[in-house]
């Protein structure tokens, strides 16, 4: 409904007064100022009839001409409904008037009269009509609008229940390495591990979290790596307080350490080197490129995850360059 509360007070009075002026359906010489009030009274009397039975009409036949295609043909209709309600209302009141008041009967008079109630009638209709269509189209946007985050809280979920697995299953292959050649050290990775994936359980269903945050925990993750890859990976970090404060989807930068892990050739002479820097407006991750010469098990979900996440949150895409000797993803910067 339209709150046309401020357009009612405003020009039901106005219009009680203006149409017997417009239409000079009243002789002004011919009476006192008492009885001219009480003239322009019945005249906005007769204005509110006419607004108010207008408001009805439109509310109930716009269900009727809501499914209509053409425009045109939906205000057509309301403005004819509005119209012959409007000739009426204001030929009875015009009629009336020359019965009751000292005025000559005149039946040019109360056509003139009843023309300019249809003009008035069909000018507020056309201006509801404008405002009606545009409440219509904002609230189809704002449901449109929700349905869209609506539909993006979905594919955001999916996602990151696709990364679950993923990440149990390289985790679990690090592990098993581990069990088998530095049982020792198993035991403190299966700790850190715990502390990783709590990490990841805390915070997979959320849209964004703090750069600092993500740091934290890829600091920890780092560790993970640096026992099963001892003296073999590097990395290196170029950021300061004022980026910390910078958003990231969660698990963002894993994703692309574990990706250079897995695609890579590295050793204690030649380690994997990872820079993690941010140049205001891209996180950018970047590694050297020495790609295996042999097919990898994986399964290919991680960093189609991570272009797919930031699309959805930012309406951006990651930027990833590929060069003979290196390989760099840049995030686009959240704050």
């Amino acid at each position: 409904m339209i709150k046309d509360s401020l357009l009612k007070i405003v020009f039901i009075p106005l219009l009680g007064i203006g149409l017997p002026v417009v239409s000079g359906i009243i002789t002004y010489e011919l009476y006192s100022l008492p009885e001219l009030i009480a003239a322009n009274l019945f005249f906005i009397l007769t204005s509110f009839l006419i607004w108010a039975g207008c408001n009805w009409i439109h509310f109930k036949l716009r269900p009727l001409y809501a499914p209509l295609s053409k425009l045109f043909t939906r205000i057509a209709t309301v403005c004819f409904a509005s119209a012959l309600y409007g000739a009426c209302t204001g030929g009875l009141s015009s009629f009336i008037w020359i019965k009751m008041s000292r005025e000559v009967f005149s039946w040019m008079g109360i056509y003139k009269f009843i023309a300019v109630c249809v003009a008035a009638v069909i000018l507020f209709t056309l201006v509801y009509e404008i405002i009606f269509l545009r409440k219509e189209r904002e609230m189809d946007n704002k449901i449109v609008d929700q349905l869209d985050r609506e539909r993006s809280h979905a594919e955001l979920l999916a996602l990151a229940n696709e990364m679950d697995p993923h990440f149990i299953f390289n985790s679990l292959n690090t592990l098993n390495h581990l069990i088998v050649n530095q049982p020792q050290q198993a035991h403190l990775f299966n700790n850190k591990l715990a502390q990783v994936y709590k990490y990841f359980l805390l915070n997979k269903t959320r849209e964004l979290i703090s750069l600092k945050d993500e740091m934290e925990f890829i600091n920890d993750y780092f560790y993970l790596l640096q026992i099963r890859h001892d003296g073999k990976l590097q990395m290196h970090v170029e950021l300061n307080e004022e980026n910390n404060k910078a958003m990231i989807p969660p698990c963002a930068l894993q994703v692309l350490i574990e990706n250079a892990i897995k695609h890579n050739e590295f050793t204690e002479e030649n380690p994997l080197q990872i820079n993690i820097s941010m140049n205001g407006q891209y996180i950018r991750v970047s590694n050297n490129a020495k790609p295996k010469p042999y097919a990898i098990n994986s399964t290919g979900i991680g960093l189609k995850n991570l272009s797919s996440r930031y699309r959805i949150i930012t309406r951006k895409n990651i930027e990833i360059e590929k060069k003979h000797d290196s390989f760099t993803v840049k995030l686009p910067l959240i704050r």
